[in-house]
């Protein structure tokens, strides 16, 4: 079929399995519904489970994360079997999905490159994740698709490929809507003396409407509506809005604040005696931190896992002179090629009891909370070496659209303890391996950010500011 013709847009899915370090994906399940742009209805649908090369990848994790055992998939079609109807599905129609661009997208190419065949090429892209935060904002929590489901009332995710697009589609469907609404009402005024024309005012997701009693709402027809409103329902449009758009969006599980660094090469000086906001681990009592679920945001009924630490505040630690035992390592890839980049460094006692506190407090929190993933504490011991507890320390990413950049702020400090800001307009990993390297010692501004993905849970260290010792 000519892909001028393809006007469908293939909503898809892929359950895969849950890799452990060194290990790849190998897609379960594939799973697709061809759907009308213009009516946004189900046109046809496609699914079939994949028998993996080697079956012993897939793992109780894997398991746990979606259900398919190695029986279910002994006798499937190997994905060679199916590549035809996957490439024919997708090839040339816009694909949609949520969190393809960094997920689904990479194993579908990576499944055809495993069987020597050219992958199919989109004619474009919708990824709901992303449109979806940049559109409809987090009112309905983290956005992950079963979050989004729960906020809508449409039932419970199943994490079968099918059922997965099926969902996409009809919380595509509801965020429009409600996106819609709220650019068509318009709010009457009647503060307005009799006689006189009734002013109104377009009702605004952003607006604040404190202090003003609202008494009846009109929408506007159809005929009012025709000329000056865009269709909501016009995935071009919406596409071309996503791609547009310039905002940040952060990186794994969408927890990681964004933060702006200028584009700029020169050296600046800076007094690091500021440490606001960050707390040294001697300052801090450990019976004050505290594990709490928080609102994603102000009337959220949707929480997240949380450290606090006195009076409510986050949690972030300023801790000085710490020794990296391994340098910059950067073994797994975001979406866009970009290493992800972390260190090792060697805990004192003081960091390591209060680091121990926050895992204990936070598990037992996420565990009372329902959660059944697997916990990764923070402090690991190394092997021959007792006495020298270590954690791995996070480079923070920051992603616009494909393009990512490291975010994390790097200074140096002089032998004359003057210090240094190291301004990058996209540093590159062989820049951070020069500086952070073993045996160098460096201060880190810390945030602890929990995490639970893909059955896995933990505290992840991520630095926000580095201060290099010469």
């Amino acid at each position: 079929m000519d892909t001028e013709d393809r006007s469908e847009i293939a909503f898809f899915d892929v359950e895969t399995t849950v890799p452990n370090r060194g290990q790849r994906f190998a897609i379960l399940e594939f799973g697709s519904i061809l759907v009308c742009p213009k009516k946004l209805t189900e046109l046809r649908s496609y699914t079939t489970l994949v028998q993996p090369a080697d079956l012993s990848l897939i793992s109780s994790l894997s398991v746990r994360c979606n259900g398919i055992k190695r029986d279910d998939v002994v006798s499937a079609p190997l994905f060679s079997d199916i590549a035809d109807t996957v490439y024919d599905i997708l090839h040339g129609r816009i694909w949609a999905g949520h969190n393809i661009l960094r997920f689904d997208c990479a194993r579908i190419r990576e499944a055809f490159a495993e069987i020597g065949r050219q992958p199919p090429e989109p004619k474009g892209a919708i990824d709901s994740l992303t449109l979806l935060t940049q559109r409809f904002g987090r009112r309905a929590g983290n956005m992950k698709m079963a979050t989004l489901a729960t906020y809508f009332g449409l039932g419970k995710q199943t994490h079968r490929s099918l059922d997965d697009v099926r969902m996409n589609l009809e919380v595509v469907k509801y965020c429009a809507t409600v996106l819609f609404l709220e650019s068509s009402v318009e709010l009457v005024d009647h503060s307005v003396s009799p006689g006189t024309t009734s002013s109104r005012r377009r009702l605004d997701a952003s607006s604040s409407h404190e202090g003003n009693i609202v008494t009846s709402v009109r929408l506007p027809s159809i005929s009012e509506n025709s000329a000056a409103q865009p269709d909501p329902f016009n995935m071009s449009v919406l596409r071309n809005e996503m791609a547009s758009d310039n905002h940040l969006q952060s990186d794994i599980l969408m927890e990681e604040e964004e933060e702006q660094i200028q584009p700029s090469d020169t050296v600046v000086f800076e007094n690091t005696s500021d440490h606001e906001g960050f707390l040294a681990p001697d300052a801090i009592s450990i019976p004050y931190i505290k594990a709490l679920l928080v609102p994603f945001f102000p009337g959220s009924q949707m929480k997240k896992l949380t450290l606090l630490y006195g009076d409510d505040s986050p949690l972030q630690l300023y801790c000085s002179c710490l020794k990296i035992r391994f340098g910059v390592s950067g073994k797994f890839m975001d979406n866009t090629g970009r290493r992800r980049l972390n260190f090792v460094v060697d805990l004192n006692p003081s960091l390591c009891s209060i680091l121990e506190a926050c895992d204990s407090n936070a598990q037992k929190l996420s565990v009372d909370s329902g959660s059944t993933s697997d916990w990764n504490p923070v402090v690991n011991p190394t092997k021959g070496f007792v006495n020298y507890p270590n954690a791995r320390i996070h480079i923070a990413t920051e992603i616009n659209g494909d393009v990512a950049r490291y975010a994390t702020e790097i200074h140096q400090r002089e032998s004359s303890g003057a210090t240094q800001k190291l301004i990058f307009s996209n540093p590159n990993g062989e820049e951070l391996e020069s500086l952070l390297t073993t045996g160098s010692l460096v201060d880190a501004f810390l945030s602890l950010e929990p995490y639970d993905y893909h059955q896995k849970a933990g505290i992840r260290l991520v630095a926000k500011k580095l201060v290099v010792h010469s």
